[in-house]
């Protein structure tokens, strides 16, 4: 059959991500987004590799295009790609545990790729190692303003952490309300 990999659990997979593109278009605090939740969870769903990456990259990319692109987006979407490696790294042991350290990894990851493309593009910070910790704890610092959220990391990591929690709780119940999407009952 030509279209194997189409199939209910594919059907479902692919919806979280659309509705996780979709939800990054509505208000929302600074970094506070679905984005990182849905790289980790086509990363852990998606049973092709190829679908764990292009999915939501194509996800994303059509929402930045109404969004608006920007200068640091290649940082954005290499951190992207790492936290779907991430997601496939949890797919054989995923539980509350995996999916809380995934997401704070994903975070923590997204900061310090994403702080190191504006250190190096940036004329604010001396290309040195001071330049770049000071870069980093100006990071840490961005947008600490209450009516925002608390900070454009903690933003992120609250934010993953949060969607990761609904799309995976939401999946797993799906998963035992509709045995066929469960690949580890067969």
């Amino acid at each position: 059959m030509r279209y194997k990999s189409i199939n209910p659990r594919f059907i479902v997979v692919f919806s979280v991500v659309l509705v996780a593109a979709l939800l990054r278009l509505l208000p929302h605090w600074p970094n506070f987004t679905p984005i990182a939740a849905m790289a980790l969870f086509a990363g852990t769903y998606f049973d092709r590799k190829q679908f764990a990456f292009a999915i939501p990259i194509a996800a994303m990319f059509i929402s930045d295009l109404v969004i608006g692109l920007h200068a640091n987006m290649p940082a954005v979407y290499m951190s992207f790609a790492i936290t779907v490696l991430i997601g496939i790294a949890i797919r054989k042991k995923v539980n509350v545990g995996s999916v809380v350290l995934a997401s704070f990894s994903s975070a923590v990851i997204f900061f310090l790729i994403t702080n190191f493309f504006s250190w190096v593009a940036s004329p604010y910070y001396p290309q040195t190692a001071a330049g770049l910790a000071e870069c980093y704890v100006a990071g840490l610092m961005f947008f600490r303003d209450t009516a925002n959220g608390l900070s454009f990391f903690m933003n992120d990591l609250l934010g993953t952490t949060f969607f990761s929690a609904a799309f995976y709780g939401a999946f797993y119940l799906v998963q035992m309300r509709f045995p066929v999407l469960d690949r580890s009952r067969f």
